[in-house]
């Protein structure tokens, strides 16, 4: 290898500021370095384009600006409007797939561009397995290196944890402790107590796991039952304990313990008992328990308790991004203990009201009915109640809103702000009947797309959960083709802002609204391909499945998710701030990863756009 001078040695230092470089072997980028050539383009003259055929340089931004330009006859291959900076490099996508780009990419100042040989570029594929890599992922590598740099600033203030995206199996601590179901309680105790463990496995010749008894139990169902220690242990023991298998994730158990209210879950695989997982297995050093919160809700006899819980679940939301939990898993458990709370405060305003005697559901609408709701999320929220030919819906009507007004109004003590979307509006209060007219109407003219889009996102969380079941199984056979083509075309006006991430003004003050202009991209999307494939009510989900049903390939599939898991991802970071995002405000990582979250957005937009011609 040549060895090199100080210029090559401070072109490597330079790329050694910017991913993918920064992650690649010194030897490397020194490697890429010796074979980089330096040329200027003045502002306004074209780098590449469509003419040019096959791409065959490989461009790293060294000085100044590129900007994408985009044929309009071109929109459906999708390639969209871009902005580049320092350190930034085109075009993957054509050298990967040795064609033509799509764009032309012009110098928007003037600029010094590093250049590459694309026989070189491949051979820096097979060397660095860092740039290759990026090259191959680079949206979930940037989202990556995002996630770490979180992580890092929320583990300042939080106790380091497990991560969620651990198997059960890399989390068992030891072979689990166990005793036949005919071993005497006295002779269990004594054992717990030895061990110094908090609970002990009754399990069947095969190591089939058959109860389970601890510590917590010993009060309520021996001592002040006045059981006698001798009794047998199956006598006392939890019967038929639910099982995870190995391979089953912590967020996996975790949802388990937050939703049955257990301590403990068993592991077992093809029927025989692997281990056992604590909750402080999970959240050994975290000050607040998933297990603890769900536990406390559940037992909450006053809405003052529900509000301290609230709180809870926040400073557990903390926790979980010091430890790097995914997005979609954070969404998922908060949305879970969201429920519950929504669940024990209905069933504390339904004592002693009228209500409690009538048949109804309780909607979760909107980024709810995803389980998509962010920390400090406007309430989007309804009922579905039974109303028979002889009853009179608005008498029914009139004993649901008053507590459905206490419902919102202590939900928004919690923190839930209020919104027009609500179970105590009139509108979103509705028989089965007045439901399915109501959006039957939407479908024939064509109109309230907002409140269709906001409709066709429903859950149920309280009561009659077949009621919203009902509801859903409708929805599907209702649509028609005239309606998904408005669907589409209303998602279709709200366009990724265009520019520099550092020029975007589309709010008060210059700042960027992340859920309109960002999340609600992706959201309305994936909506109109679930309607028109189906498949999956989350809007993850949704973009999966659109893989098969529309012919979607899983790389661009992929990319679609994690653009969308990042701008989640920056709407928890800045909760607090409301859904302004001031550009200004963000580090160099997260404007580059904006910037390819919403040319990603422009790629589903004209995926959404074919569709909807198709």
């Amino acid at each position: 290898m040549v060895t090199p001078n100080s210029l090559i040695l401070a072109t490597a230092d330079q790329l050694a500021r910017f991913a993918p470089f920064d992650s690649m072997e010194r030897e490397h980028l020194i490697w890429l370095a010796l074979r980089l050539r330096l040329d200027y383009y003045a502002r306004g003259e074209v780098v590449l384009g469509p003419e040019a055929g096959p791409a065959e340089i490989f461009y790293i931004i060294k000085q100044g600006a590129i900007h994408g330009e985009q044929d309009v006859a071109r929109a459906q291959d999708a390639n969209d409007w871009l902005e580049l900076h320092e350190g930034e490099c085109f075009p993957l996508g054509a050298l990967l797939s040795r064609r033509a780009v799509a764009s032309t990419y012009r110098a928007g100042q003037d600029t010094f561009c590093f250049e590459l040989a694309a026989a070189d570029f491949r051979e820096l594929l097979k060397r660095s397995e860092a740039f290759h890599d990026f090259c191959t992922r680079r949206l979930a590598n940037l989202l990556e290196q995002s996630k770490q740099v979180i992580q890092a600033e929320y583990a300042k203030s939080s106790s380091e944890q497990q991560s969620m995206s651990s198997t059960l199996a890399s989390l068992i601590r030891g072979d689990p402790v166990t005793c036949a179901p005919e071993t005497p309680l006295r002779q269990v105790l004594g054992t717990m107590h030895r061990l110094a463990i908090g609970s002990m496995v009754a399990v069947d010749a095969h190591g089939k796991p058959l109860g389970i008894f601890t510590l917590h139990d010993l009060l309520h169902r021996v001592v002040l039952a006045g059981i006698s220690l001798d009794v047998p242990f199956h006598a006392v023991m939890s019967p038929d304990p639910e099982t995870l298998p190995p391979h089953a994730l912590a967020h996996d158990a975790a949802l388990t313990m937050a939703r049955r209210g257990f301590r403990h879950i068993l592991v077992a695989e093809n029927g025989r008992l692997q281990g056992l997982i604590s909750e402080k297995d999970l959240f050994s050093l975290q000050r607040v328990g998933l297990r603890q919160i769900s536990g406390a809700i559940r037992g909450a006899d006053h809405l003052d308790k529900l509000k301290h819980s609230a709180n809870d679940i926040r400073q557990l939301a903390h926790n979980m991004l010091a430890q790097g939990v995914a997005t979609e898993q954070f969404t998922q458990i908060i949305s879970t203990l969201n429920d519950l709370l929504t669940r024990r405060t209905i069933e504390l305003e339904l004592r002693d009201d009228p209500a409690a005697v009538l048949s109804f559901c309780w909607l979760a609408l909107d980024a709810e009915g995803r389980m998509e709701q962010t920390l400090g999320s406007d309430q989007h929220n309804g009922i579905v109640f039974t109303a028979h030919e002889d009853e009179d819906a608005e008498a029914i009507r009139a004993v649901l809103l008053p507590f459905a007004k206490r419902v919102n109004l202590a939900l928004a003590q919690y923190g839930f702000p209020l919104s027009t979307t609500m179970a105590s509006n009139a509108q979103w209060c509705l028989s089965l009947q007045e439901w399915k007219h109501t959006c039957a109407g939407w479908i024939a003219r064509g109109d309230a797309l907002d409140q269709a889009a906001i409709f066709f996102d429903l859950r149920p969380v309280a009561g009659a959960d077949s009621l919203a079941m009902d509801l859903r199984a409708w929805q599907t056979t209702a649509i028609s083709p005239r309606f998904l083509g408005q669907m589409a075309a209303h998602a279709l006006r709200n366009a990724p802002p265009h520019g520099s991430v550092l020029d975007f003004f589309a709010g008060k003050g210059g700042t960027l609204d992340i859920e309109c202009n960002g999340s609600a991209l992706f959201v309305d999307a994936a909506r109109v391909f679930s309607l028109a494939a189906g498949g999956g009510h989350t809007t993850l989900e949704r973009l999966r499945a659109s893989c098969q049903a529309l012919g979607v390939s899983t790389q661009d599939a992929q990319a679609w998710c994690d653009a969308f898991l990042f701008i989640q991802l920056l709407r928890l970071r800045l909760h607090r701030e409301g859904h302004g995002v001031d550009p200004d405000k963000l580090n160099g990582l997260d404007k580059r990863i904006l910037r390819e979250a919403f040319r990603q957005a422009r790629k589903l937009q004209a995926r959404l756009a074919q569709v909807v011609r198709e």
